[in-house]
């Protein structure tokens, strides 16, 4: 009896040792194969092998890619959503009124993304910058409140308190007006006030869905894919978009407790189109309902002076499409770059076009928040910013309060902005929606506003980075090997 108790238990060690290597081989290979970055699949591979099984599951549930395949077959499985989604353009033509000859070296920019996003620039739009709550949530409540047909509203956080509140009252009273209204809400960002929003908002008659939702066990493999964009369209013809959410914290002249600056921008022309397409994927994708007709895309009619094209980016279809624009744009400056962004955790590539930039001349100016809401992050930027500051970027802290706000000028002409940051989660895990501009006006008053956020900020020099103590910095290396995470 002994004996065969022996064997069974000998044979049960083979067995769980053979299980063990052969998933190790599976989740290896499956890395191998699929894993764009080779620094990625080497690390990937190191942890499967170094710690068996748990490896294994890590990688199945954060390493494999599972939504490019779903919103694929999703997607191939519905009509395209409204019937007249944009087509490639030629660049010249569409920029031909809006470059001076100095600034005629964007043409490529523009046929570059032409090629990356398949989206074609348009133009006749107007884009309104909205510094702060102070300023862009009453041009939103307005723009709903004045709503005749339809409502599209997507975000990352809706909070529970006096602004969320505020929106959830216009949104009813909207639907109460018969307007048709539609609201998503990323299943974590949901979730960042107690008791979420979502109840509160369908109690007052609210069509609601969230993206992803995370609490489910069999959502796990999701859990690190979110949508991050921030849209709001008004009868398919006035916009916006940026790096607000609504919370009360954008509210900063009220002193909250935690205040947050950010920008937001008020669009009109044909350019909004774009925002709604990227809602109305995100709808389909979450709920199965196609919003189609000129309910949701009216036929739009110039507006302003400004060339514009939005920029969709998420770990589907659109994988990497923003990474590969800042590399375009980079790569054609002459003049300036500057940057603005609350998340600085560039990719080596996207370090080393930004400090090839520098060394052909161009000023390369990059501004930061001194204080950052994510201290881990903050330690990780800390510990690479040596690679752009020792080769001629000018980078700068600027004071608080935190400050949200993403944007990205160069040459005094092209704008890009949107809800996308400088960090791997935005240009690899999140789905982001950003807006490619062409105006020297546009251009010109942003730059004002950096110009003026720069001059209250302090240059962050060499000297203070060889300064800091050894501790420091293996602390700040250390976080830093997290940053597809943080």
């Amino acid at each position: 009896m002994h004996g065969v108790i022996a064997f069974l238990a000998d044979l049960g060690y083979y067995v769980a040792a053979a299980l063990t290597v052969l998933l190790a081989v599976i989740a290896s290979g499956h890395a191998i194969l699929y894993k764009r970055d080779s620094r990625a699949a080497v690390s990937w591979v190191g942890l499967i092998v170094l710690v068996p099984v748990v490896g294994a599951l890590l990688y199945a549930l954060l390493g494999i890619n599972r939504i490019r395949r779903n919103a694929t077959w999703l997607k191939a499985d519905a009509p395209r959503l409204s019937g007249s989604f944009a087509t490639v353009a030629a660049a010249d033509r569409a920029l031909a009124r809006h470059l001076s000859p100095d600034d005629a070296h964007l043409v490529t920019l523009a046929r570059y993304v032409d090629r990356v996003t398949r989206r074609s620039l348009t133009e006749g739009n107007t884009v309104t910058p909205l510094v702060n709550g102070e300023q862009a949530y009453p041009a939103m409540l307005e723009a709903i409140a004045a709503a005749e047909r339809s409502v599209a509203l997507s975000t990352f956080i809706f909070d529970q308190d006096a602004t969320g509140e505020r929106f959830a009252d216009a949104l009813q009273r909207a639907t109460r007006r018969g307007v048709v209204v539609r609201v998503l809400i990323d299943g974590l960002g949901a979730r960042y006030s107690w008791p979420p929003i979502v109840r509160a908002l369908k109690r007052r008659g609210l069509t609601v869905a969230r993206f992803m939702p995370t609490i489910a066990p069999w959502r796990a493999p999701f859990w690190n894919l979110r949508n991050h964009r921030k849209i709001l369209v008004v009868d398919g013809a006035v916009g916006f978009t940026g790096g607000m959410n609504l919370r009360q914290g954008h509210l900063v002249a009220a002193l909250p407790k935690r205040p947050v600056q950010d920008m937001h921008f008020r669009l009109a022309g044909p350019v909004v189109q774009h925002l709604m397409e990227a809602f109305a994927e995100d709808w389909v994708f979450t709920t199965r309902e196609l919003l189609t007709g000129p309910l949701w895309f009216p036929p739009l009619v110039p507006n302003g002076a400004v060339a514009a094209r939005g920029i969709t980016d998420g770990p589907d279809e659109d994988f990497e499409k923003l990474r590969w624009v800042l590399q375009g744009a980079l790569g054609v400056a002459r003049q300036s770059v500057r940057i603005m962004t609350p998340y600085f955790l560039p990719d080596a590539t996207l370090v080393t076009m930004l400090t090839v930039a520098a060394l052909r001349g161009v000023k390369v100016e990059i501004l930061l928040p001194a204080k950052n809401n994510h201290l881990l992050v903050h330690w990780a930027a800390q510990a690479q910013l040596w690679q752009v500051v020792k080769r001629d970027c000018d980078v700068y802290y600027t004071p608080p309060p935190f400050d949200h706000t993403k944007l990205m000028l160069v040459d005094h002409t092209w704008v890009l902005l949107g809800s996308a940051n400088w960090d791997p989660r935005s240009l690899r895990l999140n789905f982001e929606f950003n807006v490619e501009c062409y105006d020297a006006t546009l251009a010109t008053q942003l730059g004002a506003f950096m110009d003026a956020k720069r001059d209250m900020s302090r240059l962050v020099t060499p000297e203070e980075l060889d300064a800091l103590s050894l501790p420091i910095r293996l602390r700040n290396g250390i976080v830093r090997l997290g940053a597809p995470y943080l």
